[in-house]
């Protein structure tokens, strides 16, 4: 038996018939399949972090799903460099039985499948950031609850309409790259001992992390998981699917695509929301250093921490490899202040090349499949930097009242929407989501209420904003309105 047989991880759920004088890999056709989606072109107007509309500069969804692309890939081709430099690839040393640098390269994903997975990672996510989702699974509670990550999964295998009732009918291994969390919502709700609150009288005024869904998949989507699982064992589909569970948190297994991917969105999160919020001044150079010792658990120890990393990145250094004077990480991080917007621009880019060219490989024991064996991981103390830095972001931007005071009001523009739609959906859903309700109010246990839940986080946070001013604002709306 090979150490990787990539084969039936190229399948599709449907047959899919070759083109005439059809050249491309079948990860070349998911990332072309990606690349002219509809749901795909709908990330431009939903929330990254920062409100749409308050600057031209900061990143939307679908610029933050570009860069996940280009950083994933780059990540999975730096560690083909290390495999061809004869560099360390294992976090911890090789590993019992450690495969041959050629079976691990040929593990690895290619340029387009891992582009292909970071195009396709947030297309789940509702309008108006996280606030949207919690409100959306505030809404479905009671009818198989919403996640962003879940609803990708439903958009690729089922609601795009490149084949019908198969979505985008992308490759196994791309589905299971997306899979960041195989734990269903019933189970990881049980697990978690998750209970919702029912709120009276206005149910917008939700708080968000009561309403916060667990990560997973939908369990609409049991069918298409229970197909991507057809790739591995029996024996890694059961250990695979039921994580352990530590003070109450899931401690998910991963895919080394899935892995790929998740450290490329953490790298792009933590770097690219820093530059965004320093570019529009909500993070300044005095907000920001005087964070740091508070955020990191040594205080003023995060000075050491730079300097650690001083030590790993130049005793790696080829001779000769700079002209200048190695430069510190310290000093980096002070000049992502600077005035000279190209000078600022070059140490985002370091820092990012700092994270991308340090990610390495982990051994999970207990798995037979490598694909799931295998996890890219960011040892320490790069990974130290990178959580240090996403606290930042997250305290001094992303926790802020300014921002938390627009994330309300698209929670309640969702919720508000939910359920006047709910009340009547004939009436108020478009023609063919008319059609899909009554067709699934017959056959769903949900009722109909999925059909509602895909048509609203389907939307943009303009979209959303418009329909609600057409049927709550007296003064909005008009029969020539086009949405």
């Amino acid at each position: 038996m090979t150490f990787f047989e990539d084969s039936i991880w190229q399948e599709r759920r449907t047959p899919n018939v070759r083109r005439e004088n059809e050249h491309r890999s079948e990860y070349e056709r998911d990332f072309s399949r990606l690349v002219h989606c509809s749901s795909f072109r709908r990330l431009q107007g939903k929330t990254q972090v920062l409100g749409l509309g308050d600057s031209d500069f900061y990143r939307t969804r679908l610029t933050h799903s570009m860069e996940v692309a280009q950083v994933g890939a780059a990540i999975a081709d730096h560690m083909r460099f290390r495999l061809q430099k004869r560099q360390e690839i294992f976090a911890k040393g090789d590993v019992a039985g450690a495969p041959s640098r050629h079976a691990i390269s040929r593990l690895l994903p290619s340029t387009h499948l891992m582009s292909a997975i970071g195009l396709a990672h947030d297309l789940g996510h509702p309008p108006f950031g996280h606030g949207g989702e919690s409100a959306l699974n505030y809404c479905m509670r009671q009818y198989g609850g919403f996640e962003g990550n879940g609803q990708t999964l439903r958009i690729l295998s089922r609601l795009e309409s490149y084949d019908v009732g198969y979505g985008l009918n992308p490759t196994r291994r791309l589905l299971l790259g997306v899979l960041k969390y195989p734990v269903s919502y019933s189970q990881a709700v049980a697990l978690q001992n998750i209970q919702y609150p029912d709120v009276e009288g206005l149910p917008w005024l939700i708080k968000k992390k009561e309403c916060k869904p667990p990560k997973c998949y939908l369990d609409s989507e049991e069918d298409v998981v229970q197909w991507i699982f057809e790739g591995l064992s029996v024996t890694d589909q059961h250990i695979f699917a039921h994580p352990p569970v530590k003070n109450n948190k899931i401690q998910y297994y991963k895919s080394l695509d899935a892995s790929i991917m998740e450290l490329a969105d953490d790298i792009c999160y933590s770097v690219h929301d820093l530059e965004d919020a320093i570019n529009v001044n909500l993070i300044t150079k005095e907000s920001f250093f005087a964070a740091l010792p508070e955020l990191y658990a040594g205080g003023e120890d995060w000075k050491k921490l730079c300097a650690a990393i001083d030590v790993i990145l130049e005793k790696e250094l080829p001779p000769k490899a700079y002209e200048a004077k190695y430069e510190p990480v310290e000093k980096t991080l002070e000049l992502l202040f600077d005035k000279d917007d190209s000078l600022r621009k070059k140490n985002f880019g370091r820092l990012m090349h700092i994270f991308i060219s340090n990610c390495l490989l982990r051994e999970t024991p207990g798995f037979a499949s490598p694909l799931i064996r295998f996890n890219a991981v960011l040892p320490e103390p790069f990974l130290n930097l990178l959580t240090l830095l996403n606290k930042v972001v997250g305290k001094l931007v992303i926790s802020s009242a300014t921002v938390q005071q627009l994330e309300f009001k698209g929670q309640r523009i969702v919720i508000e929407l939910f359920e006047v739609i709910r009340t009547d959906p004939e009436r108020f859903l478009p023609a063919e989501k008319v059609r899909m309700y009554n067709a699934a109010e017959q056959q769903a246990a949900d009722g109909g209420m999925r059909i509602i839940c895909d048509y609203l986080a389907g939307m943009t946070d303009e979209f959303a904003a418009k329909l609600y001013e057409r049927m709550f604002c007296p003064h909005h709306g008009s029969v020539f309105d086009r949405l």
